[in-house]
């Protein structure tokens, strides 16, 4: 059994700690908010009030954070990670930050003689929970060899990405492309009521057929249709609004430091930030179906 420092223990990193101690390993976490830190020592985790305190003998040190400009402050300001930790602790960073920072990471942690990856995660709070979170790794080989055997407590699958930035490539790619597709649902489920067709039907039709999609199979926005869909819950935030606008806005900011034009990303991204100015921001993503017809989620006109 490893000793793990976590750090950063909010919604996602509190459970996958929990599910860490359940597997027998010992976590020390920190967080800048007490109460996190008080309330993931019911799960098991030793509470520290320091970064350096959570690294101290740890074998490996995980982050959890917000953006990209907490991990850079967590790892690269004074008494982060990089000034307390031992260079044989294998660094892992989960955030869901911009690829530019998940290079200037790795390249900080080779000079410094760290060995690090990038392994943002997939699943939300739910996948947390129940330990079946998807992580994508990018390091060296050998770097995901040694780190898998502790990731298996938290996850349903690990891919190994590629290199430097490849587990954040890998994410914000995959989640651009789901906010694209769902924003092609969401005005399909429109058009086909306006169309007269039963809701059902169309869903049952387009399920089966070319215009099926993941997030038409469980997120189909209209009440009554998909038992999964957070239609089904007045949209209580699976996948928040707020949180889409920020993965969509990081897979914007890497095309244009790769030189790529992506109008239809570029289309929703502008149609969840109408949603956030709305005061929607902390519903479910599946929201977007107000932009084209706001009483088709049954809501009130403002939250």
């Amino acid at each position: 059994m490893a000793n793990i420092g976590w750090i950063g223990l909010g919604n996602m990193g509190r459970p996958m700690t929990k599910n860490l101690v359940a597997a027998g390993h010992t976590v020390r976490g920190y967080d800048v908010v007490a109460a996190a830190v008080e309330a993931a020592t019911e799960d098991g985790v030793q509470a520290v009030g320091s970064i350096a305190e959570a690294v101290a003998g740890a074998d490996f040190v995980f982050t959890m954070l917000p953006k990209g400009e907490h991990a850079r402050s967590v790892y690269f300001d004074a008494g982060g990670v990089f000034d307390s930790a031992s260079t044989e602790t294998l660094l892992v960073d989960d955030s869901t930050i911009d690829v530019d920072t998940a290079r200037a990471l790795h390249a900080g942690a080779r000079e410094r003689g760290f060995r690090f990856i990038d392994g943002p995660v997939s699943g939300g709070v739910g996948g947390a929970a129940a330990g079946t979170l998807t992580f994508m790794l990018g390091g060296a080989e050998d770097d995901v060899a040694a780190v898998r055997p502790v990731v298996e407590a938290m996850a349903g699958n690990i891919f190994h990405a590629g290199g430097d930035g490849a587990g954040q490539a890998a994410k914000i790619v995959n989640n651009m492309q789901l906010a694209i597709s769902l924003q092609g649902v969401v005005e399909g489920a429109v058009l086909a009521q306006r169309f007269g067709l039963d809701p059902k039907v169309f869903f049952d039709i387009a399920r089966v057929s070319s215009g099926d999609s993941w997030p038409l199979r469980n997120w189909y926005p209209v009440p009554g249709v998909v038992d999964s869909s957070p239609a089904e819950r007045e949209f209580a935030a699976g996948f928040s609004t707020m949180l889409m606008h920020k993965d969509v806005g990081l897979a914007l900011a890497g095309a244009e430091s790769e030189g790529v034009d992506l109008p239809a990303a570029t289309l929703v991204h502008e149609k969840l930030q109408k949603l956030i100015d709305d005061g929607w921001g902390d519903r479910d993503t599946s929201a977007l179906i107000r932009n084209i017809d706001p009483e088709a989620t049954g809501l009130p006109e403002a939250p």
